[in-house]
């Protein structure tokens, strides 16, 4: 296979992007393979929250991040830590993030996440069910709670600008939060309800699915490292552990890894960093939580999944070389302690750390270049679990769009391309 030109398309990256997007190009009747390193689904897709976060239409940094700067470089524990020794690296990137933070790049910011948000839950449904798998995915929304009376204000400013950008959102009283998760603390004062979001039992098995699935249709894998490749007159050269693999055209979906590749094919050098994601795996709760719940005050997630509770949601910009600092998620089981009657049972626990790729504008690339020889699908930072779908119909329809797009709105292609860096 390592010789063999007929590939249509070659993805590089067996993530959920990768995997979804390789799934649905192949519903066209394309020859596709798909190369990475790891097995499918053993990189960030492997341990996100498993949250469909619909909501999260801001990004993660506001220009409060200034005043932040210090404890996050002081606070190895801190819910958003930059490392001090990465900090020169980080740094011109960490500059790019602050100047979106300026209203119009805010603006546009805002805009390319909520027209990817919006087709999400509707893209998953669809993909799910085609694959005759939509037990995978449960849609009884997520809650997000605050403890602190001082907090009410925040929680209401944020109700506000999130109706203004048309998320569906109802407040909930202490009353309504203990009537439907009654094993939550009683200090909790109310919170935020978003009924149109959902969660995945278990996000590393949402991409068995969708392997067996795209194996089906003819979909070939292949565990080698891509060490380089170049654009040819007829099509792609991708350089392997075992040799040249040719395809007529490459998706680039292997996340925070994609700079590179991405240089080496189109000549651009890409601002791609990764915000490390810790989670801790507790398989002794089963049946704490209806639904995802967030604390506003903690700034962490707690999703009920099929293998147990899972806790997840800091962030630490610290490069792709440093090792895990599992401290980080073992942190998260301290955060949980008082939002339950009862404190979460740690026996078992397994920690995590994976690495989501962040562009400093909070958008993904999605495009195509090179006159179409290269596609782009990557840098979806905490949101690639969310947006993967979409983003698979988004480049399916760039690579055939005179097919219809399956009932659904796709966004314009425009604030995701290339060329806007």
């Amino acid at each position: 296979m390592a010789n063999n030109p007929s590939h249509d398309i070659a993805v590089v990256g067996a993530g959920i992007i990768g995997v979804a997007c390789a799934l649905r190009l192949a519903q066209q009747g394309l020859r596709v393979v798909v190369i990475d390193q790891q097995a499918p689904g053993h990189g960030a897709s492997f341990g996100n929250a498993g949250h469909l976060a619909t909501e999260q239409v801001f990004p993660i940094a506001d220009v409060s991040i200034l005043k932040r700067l210090p404890a996050m470089l002081m606070d190895p524990m801190g819910p958003l830590r930059l490392d001090w020794k990465y900090l020169p690296r980080a740094l011109p990137w960490f500059t790019r993030l602050l100047l979106n933070l300026r209203p119009e790049p805010f603006r546009k910011t805002v805009a390319g996440l909520r027209a990817l948000n919006e087709s999400s839950l509707d893209a998953w449904q669809q993909l799910l069910a085609d694959i005759q798998r939509p037990d995978l995915l449960k849609v009884d929304g997520s809650l997000l709670v605050f403890e602190r009376a001082e907090s009410r204000q925040a929680i209401e400013a944020l109700q506000t600008r999130l109706r203004q950008q048309q998320v569906p959102i109802d407040y909930w009283r202490a009353e309504a939060i203990r009537e439907t998760a009654p094993q939550l603390s009683e200090r909790l004062q109310g919170g935020l309800f978003f009924p149109r979001t959902g969660h995945f039992l278990d996000p590393y098995q949402v991409v068995v699915a969708l392997v067996e699935a795209a194996r089906a249709c003819g979909v070939g894998f292949v565990q080698q490292q891509v060490q380089g490749g170049h654009v040819q007159e007829h099509g792609v050269a991708l350089l392997t552990g075992s040799g040249e693999l040719k395809a007529r055209r490459v998706l680039i979906a292997c996340g925070a890894h994609s700079a590179k590749l991405t240089a080496a094919l189109t000549g651009k050098n890409v601002p791609l960093d990764t915000e490390r994601g810790y989670h801790l795996m507790l398989p002794q709760e089963h049946h704490r939580l209806p639904f995802p719940v967030t604390s506003l005050e903690r700034k962490f997630i707690m999703t009920p999944m099929s293998e147990g509770l899972r806790l997840a949601g800091t962030v630490e910009f610290a490069g792709l070389e440093r090792p895990a600092n599992m401290a980080r998620a073992w942190q998260l089981q301290r955060l949980s302690q008082g939002l339950f009657h009862n404190d979460l049972n740690a026996d078992g626990a397994t920690p995590w750390m994976g690495f989501r790729p962040s562009l400093p504008d909070s958008l993904p690339v999605i495009d195509q270049v090179c006159n179409g020889k290269v596609l782009l699908a990557f840098g979806h930072q905490h949101l690639g679990l969310t947006q993967a779908a979409v983003t698979a119909q988004m480049v399916a329809r760039l690579v055939s769009p005179t097919l219809p797009s399956q009932l659904i709105d796709l966004p314009d292609i425009a604030p995701y391309a290339l060329d806007r860096f």
